[in-house]
This record gives structure tokens, sequence and C-alpha cells, in this order.
């Protein structure tokens, strides 16, 4: 069976890969920062017929992604989604000046980095070997418009900035992978009804996103590797 590791698999995104790759018959490593209050993830590894197992993990935690990865070692990996990110507190609309010049907080601004740029790098650095066992590998990582300079002028100065470097290093890492045949694309999930996306403010169901998301990895081939593309196939310039 084809197999997946999805970070942030505890609710939104994450948790509607895990159903739907399960469904499908593939083995999924769904690994969330607090298993524990993961009720929906609960009640789907006890349907799943053993194909989804919960990790806990905390993607600013280096060394337990180590510790996941040793545990893992010797096993194929297919996928890697980096899923889990965040915007900044929650409610989010009660922290918007943190964001904006002139009121911005730097120490959140570190934490935002840490988690939507660079603990994607360290999941494809820790999982390579994984990767390297799989079938046609990808990694995918789940970015935003919000990162494209070509695109997006919302002055949110930590989120955009830290999707913005995410972008940069996927497509740095997809040539570093291409001649390990991995391919590294970045997808963007439009604004969907999840907690992080405001959900009242958000036009696009969670599972109508994920359903394309999914179209576009099974078809994405070595000439897609570094791509941006939108949930529905669209090509974002950045």
């Amino acid at each position: 069976m084809p197999s997946l590791l999805v970070t942030g698999a505890n609710r939104g995104l994450g948790l509607a890969f895990t159903r739907r790759y399960s469904a499908d018959g593939w083995t999924v490593t769904a690994a969330c920062r607090e298993p524990e209050t993961a009720t929906e993830l609960e009640q789907l590894v006890e349907s799943s017929d053993g194909k989804v197992t919960i990790e806990k993990l905390d993607v600013l935690d280096h060394e337990a992604i180590d510790a996941l990865a040793t545990q893992q070692r010797g096993q194929s990996l297919d996928l890697l989604i980096n899923n889990a990110g965040i915007v900044g507190p929650f409610p989010y609309s009660e922290h918007l000046e943190r964001q904006r010049f002139g009121t911005l907080d730097y120490d959140l601004w570190g934490e935002v980095i840490r988690t939507n740029s660079i603990a994607p790098a360290k999941m494809a650095e820790a999982f390579l070997d994984s990767l390297l066992l799989g079938k046609n590998p990808k990694i995918v990582s789940i970015s935003s418009t919000v990162g494209s300079n070509a695109e997006c002028t919302i002055p949110t100065y930590l989120y955009g900035s830290s999707k913005a470097a995410l972008n940069k290093i996927m497509t740095m890492l997809a040539e570093t992978l291409r001649k390990h045949g991995i391919i590294v694309a970045l997808l963007c999930p439009g604004h969907t009804k999840t907690r992080m996306g405001l959900e009242t403010n958000a036009s696009i169901e969670v599972e109508e996103s994920v359903a394309g998301m999914r179209n576009i990895i099974d078809r994405l081939t070595m000439s897609d590797t570094g791509s941006f593309t939108r949930y529905n196939g669209e090509r974002i310039a950045w």
C-alpha cells in the first residue's frame, strides 16, 4: 500500500487529507501536536482498519521530528504533506495588529517563520531516507497566495513573509532533490472554511479544496517540480 505522512492532521485540511487517502487504501501517519484532543482523528483511526496511525509531533521540536524519522527508518514513504501551519494566536481577528507595520510582534514573527517555513524543510530533511525508498516520492507543502508578490498585497507581514519563505525554500529543494527523483510542489488550498481560514469569511469547503489538491498531487510529474498551484489547477505567479 502507498504511504503518506501528513502534519497538522487533527483538523481542517490535514484531517481531510487523512480521511481521503486512507479511504483510498493508503497507510497514513497522521501527525499532530495534541493527539489527546483530536477526537475526529481518533474516530478515523478506529474505523480505518489499521490504515491510520497517530503520532504526537510538534513541528517546532526538531528532536521530535528526528525521533519520528528514526522510528520509521527503513519504511518507504511515498508522500509527505507539510500541512501544519499558523497565522498567529487565535482568534486571529483579535491579533491582526501584531502582523501590521508599526505594531509588529517580532517574537511571534519568529514562531510563525519557524512553523511555516523552517519546519517543512526540517521534515523533508529528516524523512529523506524514507522518501528515497518510496515509489514516485513527492513532497507537497501547503502554501498561500498571501506569500505571492504577484497576487497579494495584504500587509500581513508575519504570515505573508513566512509563506514567501516557504515558497523559496521549496523551489530550492525541488532542484536539490531532482537528481533523487523526488517531486517537490507547493499548493494553495484557497480560502477554505478552516480555523486558519477564518471560517465565517471563507468560501471554499474543506473537502472541495482537498479533492482538488489530491487530483493535482496524483498528476504531478518531475516536470512540475518546484511548481506553485491553486487547488483548482491554476498555476500561481509569485
